[in-house]
C-alpha cells in the first residue's frame, strides 16, 4: 500500500453508495478502505439503511436531488480521480448518478452492482436494474459482480463455479463493459475471474486466485474489494495489478478481522495503517 506524503495531496475518490450504520459495508466502510490506500474519500449517500452484522431491517432511499447536488459541488471542489458505485436502491437514484457522471466524465468508475444484501434483502429495484444494464456498465472502467449478479445483469441461470461464466462473460462485454471481473469469494475455490475484450474482440481471462478462509466477518467484502480496486486505479495502477492488490486487502482485511457483532461481522478495513506502523 502506498504511503500519505505530507508534500503531496493524496488522490481523491469517490464513493457513491448506501449509508450501513454497523460501518461494515457502504459509505462508512468505503471510507475506511479509501484511507487505508493513502487516499481521500469524499462520499454521497444513495439511501440510508437500518441494519447491523444480523441483517438489513429498512431502507430509505435519499432525494435524487441531493444526489445530483452533492456529485455535483464535490466534482466543483476535487480533482477526482476515481469513483466507486455501490448500492443505488431505485431507478431515480440510478438515473441521477448515471446522469452526472456522463456530465462530468470522471475517470476510473468501479462500478459494483449491488442486487441484494448478504442477508438477502432487495437493494435495487427492476427500473433501476435496467438502468444500471443500459446506462452505467457501458460507462463503468471495471464492474465487479458476484456469480448471482452476473447472471441477474445477464438474465442468465446462476451457477456455483466460475467455469459456467462464458456466456456471462460475452452478454456483460456485450453491454458496453470495459474490464469485468466476477468475484468468487462466495464459492468453495474463491478464485475470482478478470476479463477484458482482447485485440481480436475475443474475451481475454485472467485468473487471480484466492484462498477459503473460515471466518464469520464478510460482511461487506464485496464493497471493500471494489473500492480497494478504485483506490489502486487512482493510485495509478493498472488494472490487473488494482485487482490483485485488492484480492490481497481482503484477505488480510478478513483474517485480523476486529470479532464485531453477532452475525457476520466488520472486516479490519484500516488493517495497512497498523502494519505502517511497525
Amino acid at each position: 500500500m502506498p504511503k500519505l506524503s505530507p508534500s503531496v495531496p493524496p488522490p481523491v475518490v469517490l464513493t457513491v453508495a448506501g449509508f450501513d450504520p454497523s460501518s461494515g459495508a457502504g459509505i462508512t466502510a468505503d471510507l475506511k478502505t479509501i484511507a487505508a490506500h493513502s487516499c481521500y474519500g469524499v462520499a454521497v449517500a444513495t439511501a440510508l439503511t437500518v441494519q447491523n452484522t444480523l441483517g438489513v431491517f429498512g431502507v430509505e432511499p435519499v432525494a435524487p436531488s441531493n444526489i445530483r447536488e452533492s456529485i455535483r459541488r464535490l466534482a466543483e471542489d476535487f480533482e477526482i480521480r476515481a469513483v466507486k458505485i455501490g448500492m443505488l436502491d431505485n431507478a431515480k437514484a440510478a438515473e441521477v448518478v448515471a446522469e452526472m457522471l456522463e456530465r462530468l466524465a470522471l475517470p476510473n468508475i468501479v462500478l459494483d452492482p449491488i442486487l441484494r444484501s448478504s442477508s438477502g434483502a432487495r437493494l435495487l429495484d427492476d427500473v433501476g436494474l435496467q438502468v444500471l444494464r443500459m446506462r452505467l456498465i457501458p460507462m463503468a472502467s471495471v464492474i465487479t459482480p458476484n456469480t448471482a449478479e452476473a447472471a441477474a445483469l445477464t438474465r442468465t441461470e446462476a451457477a456455483g463455479e466460475l467455469e459456467g461464466s462464458d456466456l456471462r462473460i460475452r452478454l456483460l462485454l456485450g453491454m458496453g463493459a470495459k474490464a469485468v471481473v466476477i468475484t468468487g469469494g462466495d464459492l468453495e475455490r474463491p478464485d475470482d475471474l478478470l476479463i477484458t475484450q482482447g485485440p481480436d474482440d475475443e474475451p481475454q481471462v485472467v485468473r487471480v486466485k484466492g484462498e477459503r478462509i473460515e471466518s464469520q466477518a464478510t460482511h461487506g467484502t464485496g464493497c471493500a474489494f471494489s473500492t480497494s480496486i478504485a483506490c489502486g486505479l487512482a493510485n495509478g495502477l493498472g488494472l490487473e495489478e488494482a485487482v490483485r492488490q485488492a484480492k490481497h486487502f481482503v484477505r488480510q482485511a478478513i483474517e485480523l478481522a476486529p470479532g464485531l457483532g453477532h452475525g457476520k461481522g466488520p472486516l479490519n478495513h484500516l488493517w495497512p495503517l497498523f502494519e505502517q506502523k511497525k
